[in-house]
């Protein structure tokens, strides 16, 4: 009798047991499955975007094929747009893996989830466990994030330099007494350098800024003052980032200088560069879509602005969360040349902020609205979107736009469930009241993580960057020599594996010569008379020309 009653109580405490141990691990289970989720799912299976990727792949391309990887090239012509860094990065990747989406994009991830691991630990640093989890597993699943930090581009790399720069400059200064450990002062400029090397002077322009400002709070600017003045660091510094930059200079002399610094910086800040300008307040809405779903969290955070202010020496690392955000938003919101992105410099801090603020959330009406509204109007326009595009595409008077955005086969019966699917999920979990708040709101981070990685962003990508992948691949087949005209999709490049040169000389009357093969889009066609097309969709059109 005594074994047939021990046995249910074993079992029971076997239960108890395995329940705790998955509750132990729950948050390393959610973390890595955002982690997937927002950075790795479909990494590979979706094309490149025009005009950033695609820049930055064919550059790597040619560097590969040159076999140069000092000066960077794009179609034949010297790139100064950005450092070498990434560049070297994809081109590592793409020598071991392959010349292809995925190992392209491979370096942007890799520093996104070492991105996502530094703010971990620098919130666990400073609060509790759970708390770090937290601001993990937001910085995982942002809009932001999940999309800037999956492209094979330069920023997902240089917001992990600036998050490990300024973050063991939060470490530096909570140090008693302060001087007791200078490795972590030298590391900043370590971080620095190779900010330096990634995306130029922005990498030193906001540890710095946003430092003096924290340190000016507290109080303390001698301090920082001082911190500055380390000739080990400057060393550390210019060992890094100098010998790149000087050989560029001696190879392309003041061309560089233009090119990179005077147009890439210094006019950035005085003009709107290739049209990307907006007023004042261009970033307040964008702050908004870059938190997304969390938006309401991030609205639900701002009052605590005021208490990190009044009680700045008993938390002053809030202090320099704060200030680094803010430096951020003002200095890009009167820079002239805007670009939503921009923005993502200053949104490391916001996921510790929002994370440290996410009990501010109330269980009542108000409290899940604005909880949970941005996650679902998000998901509900992502469910839209099918149908937006194919009441609104037909009556669209550009015929390239028209041609892009109308093809509703891109959007077939498992997209449209996948889409139904997460809405509805999360519309269970805004309903599922006796939930605590915090743990499904995460739950809709998720969804819509997975919304953009394996719904939106491949829909795009099909929409815009397809046909050109396409009609790259007829064109290396056929061993096509192309020219493009009136179109800029370096990608085109990169899936030829040739450089593709403009087909005429500067000036809007010029016209491709005859007897050639052009890149174009479908709003040019009228310009260039009677043409033989080789390829036509979504806009996107391969054609020779007469004669």
């Amino acid at each position: 009798m005594r074994a047939e009653a021990a046995a249910p109580a074993g079992r029971a405490r076997a239960h108890t047991s395995a329940r705790r141990r998955l509750q132990a691990h729950a948050p390393v289970l959610a973390l890595l499955a955002a982690v997937y989720v927002g950075l790795f799912l479909r990494l590979g299976g979706i094309p490149l975007f025009d005009v950033d990727e695609g820049a930055f792949a064919e550059a790597t391309r040619e560097m590969l094929a040159r076999g140069d990887y000092v000066s960077t090239w794009l179609n034949g012509q010297p790139r100064f747009d950005k450092p070498i860094l990434i560049y070297w990065l994809q081109a590592a990747s793409s020598k071991v893996f392959g010349l292809n989406e995925f190992d392209l994009r491979l370096p942007s991830s890799l520093a996104s989830c070492a991105w996502i691991a530094a703010v971990y630990a620098l919130t666990r640093r400073f609060t509790d466990r759970g708390t770090a989890w937290a601001a993990a597993f937001i910085a995982a699943t942002s809009a932001g994030v999940t999309v800037i930090g999956r492209g094979a581009i330069a920023d997902a790399l240089l917001n992990l330099l600036l998050a490990l720069a300024i973050f063991d400059i939060i470490r530096y200064q909570a140090q008693s007494p302060v001087d007791t450990r200078p490795g972590l002062r030298r590391r900043v400029f370590l971080w620095i350098g190779l900010g330096l090397l990634t995306k130029g002077p922005v990498a030193l322009l906001v540890p710095g800024a946003a430092s003096a400002l924290a340190y000016a709070a507290l109080g303390r600017l001698r301090e920082w003052w001082r911190a500055l003045r380390d000739p080990a660091g400057w060393l550390i510094l210019l060992a890094v980032a100098a010998p790149w930059y000087l050989l560029e200079y001696g190879r392309r002399g003041d061309a560089f200088l233009a090119g990179f610094f005077m147009r890439h910086n210094v006019e950035r800040f005085m003009a709107p560069l290739q049209g990307h300008g907006g007023g004042v307040l261009y970033y307040a809405p964008a702050v908004l879509l870059l938190v997304l779903p969390y938006s309401g969290l991030f609205l639900a955070t701002l009052p605590t602005l005021r208490t990190a202010w009044r009680a700045r020496r008993d938390d002053p690392a809030g202090v320099f969360l704060w200030c680094w955000f803010l430096f951020v938003f003002v200095f890009f919101s009167l820079a002239s040349t805007k670009l939503p992105h921009y923005l993502l410099y200053g949104a490391t801090p916001l996921f510790v902020l929002m994370a440290r603020a996410r009990h501010r959330l109330r269980s009542n009406l108000s409290g899940h609205g604005l909880a949970f509204a941005p996650g679902l109007l998000f998901l509900g326009a992502v469910l839209a979107l099918p149908f937006v595009l194919a009441h609104s595409a037909p009556g669209i008077g550009n015929a390239y736009l028209r041609e892009a955005l109308g093809r509703p086969e891109v959007f077939g019966p498992a997209w449209l469930a996948g889409a139904a699917l997460l809405f509805g999920t999360v519309l269970g979990l805004v309903l599922w009241r006796r939930a605590p708040l915090w743990p499904r709101l995460a739950a809709t981070g998720l969804a819509c993580a997975g919304a953009t990685g394996a719904l939106l962003l491949p829909a795009l990508a099909e929409l815009q960057q397809g046909p050109v992948k396409e009609a790259a691949l007829l064109a290396r087949s056929r061993g096509w020599a192309v020219h493009s005209w009136r179109i800029n999709a370096p990608s085109f490049s990169l899936y030829r594996g040739a450089v593709t040169p403009g087909a005429a000389g500067p000036g809007a009357a010029a016209r491709p010569g005859p007897g050639q093969v052009i890149l174009t889009r479908s709003d040019a066609l009228p310009a260039l008379g009677p043409v033989h097309v080789l390829y036509r969709k979504g806009g996107v059109v391969l054609l020779r020309m007469p004669g």
